[in-house]
């Protein structure tokens, strides 16, 4: 059956002193990950080798790339790849994030040219998706989200989409002092999995990990991990402090 993940995704945060101290403290909180259950480091591309030898013989631990390039190799300074990070030890990268599609104007189409490069590489792509505010409000999230999905994912063969997780940011309910209910958060995610399973088949939906990338935190996870088809998330501010991040992950169970 599908894993249950809980990703950290540093952003744009801590220093490499303050970010191996995070590790530490997290591998120090002595988490009895069950079979299928897996934590992620999502730290920014300077620590991470360093983030990778400090999860060297801890199972169930892995690091992520926070974003790779759409392009192989060549002439695209401040660039970094696929290639390069399979190289230094990374298991999953992020994709498609909310930021970078806002921030960097990441269309679909270049996300389908990244995912194909992470699969090319080994490498297991977090694909993110979700909807604007102005989506939410005028009742079409749901097709916005598929487009995404159509767009950037439907080239994959069901072998490829195997090595593939899905995460939902309900954009609109991120920072903006809204909030996602746990009902809103179930409804999306198995809306993302019927989508699945019309292109894919039922078995390829049931086994796909569907993460939840709103504002996860301790006092809401367990809610939100209970819900049938929410198989994780993907953590924002809450990771960079450990006993947030420890109790999320505790959430799991």
């Amino acid at each position: 059956m599908r894993k249950k993940i809980v990703a950290g995704n540093w952003k744009m945060n801590l220093t490499l002193a303050q970010g191996e101290q995070l590790i530490n403290d997290v591998l120090a909180a002595g988490l009895h990950l069950k079979e299928g259950q897996e934590v992620v480091f999502a730290t920014p591309f300077p620590y991470l080798v360093k983030a990778k030898a400090l999860l060297k013989n801890n199972p169930g631990f892995f690091l992520a790339s926070q974003n790779s390039a759409s392009e192989k190799s060549g002439a695209y300074t401040g660039e970094v790849s696929a290639e390069m990070l399979q190289s230094v030890g990374v298991d999953y990268v992020i994709l498609g994030h909310s930021e970078r599609r806002e921030y960097f104007q990441e269309t679909n189409a270049v996300l389908a040219k990244k995912i194909d490069l992470a699969l090319a590489n080994g490498l297991k792509p977090l694909f993110c998706c979700g909807e604007p505010l102005e989506v939410r409000k005028a009742e079409t999230q749901n097709e916005y989200v598929a487009k995404q999905l159509e767009e950037s994912l439907y080239h994959l063969t069901v072998e490829q989409l195997k090595n593939v997780v899905i995460a939902y940011e309900p954009i609109w309910a991120i920072g903006t002092g809204l909030t996602a209910s746990a009902a809103q958060a179930q409804d999306m995610h198995a809306f993302i999995r019927a989508q699945i399973a019309a292109k894919y088949g039922r078995e390829a939906a049931l086994n796909i990990s569907i993460l939840y990338g709103g504002s996860a935190k301790p006092s809401n996870a367990v809610e939100l991990f209970s819900c049938p088809d929410v198989d994780g998330g993907l953590i924002g501010g809450a990771s960079l402090v450990a006993a947030d991040f420890v109790a999320i992950v505790k959430a799991l169970a």
